[in-house]
């Protein structure tokens, strides 16, 4: 079974030190999650490496969840490795621009159950690439926002 790569990017007018502070700050980031994504921390919320938390899918009866950790963390950078029913790394890039910051997303994964795999490649795989460009779009207003409204 090999890894599949979903990537986006996108130009945000903010500087990526408030783009962070989206991924960073968990009401700033419920801001720009899909509402049927929930994030509670385990433990207390942060982004140190090592940090755990919960993604659940608020969808009727099953509501499946991830458990993931922080795996790397750098300045301008996050990396989120999660097991479950998706076993992989999402990670986060802020990179510095003249014009603010460029985000890159690229979330990888392996579904080790061959039944929910069928089932996601069949069923889920273009409505999530959808959601991930739109959820990009969300934390762009957000990002543009916090910026606007801040001293820059």
């Amino acid at each position: 079974m090999s890894p599949q790569v979903f990537e986006q990017s996108i130009q945000i007018k903010a500087s990526s030190v408030i783009t962070e502070e989206c991924l960073t700050d968990l009401k700033l980031m419920h801001r720009w999650l899909n509402p049927l994504v929930e994030c509670k921390p385990i433990g207390i919320w942060n982004t140190q490496v090592g940090s755990l938390s919960r993604f659940t899918l608020k969808i009727p009866v099953l509501q499946p969840s991830l458990r993931s950790v922080v795996a790397q963390r750098e300045p301008g950078l996050i990396v989120w490795e999660f097991d479950g029913f998706f076993k992989g790394r999402d990670r986060w890039e802020c990179q510095p621009t003249k014009d603010g910051t460029f985000l890159l997303n690229r979330f990888e994964f392996e579904i080790p159950n061959p039944l929910v795999s069928w089932g996601f490649n069949n069923f889920a795989a273009s409505l999530t690439k959808r959601d991930m460009q739109a959820q990009l779009k969300r934390l762009k207003r957000v990002a543009e926002e916090v910026y606007r409204l801040s001293d820059q």
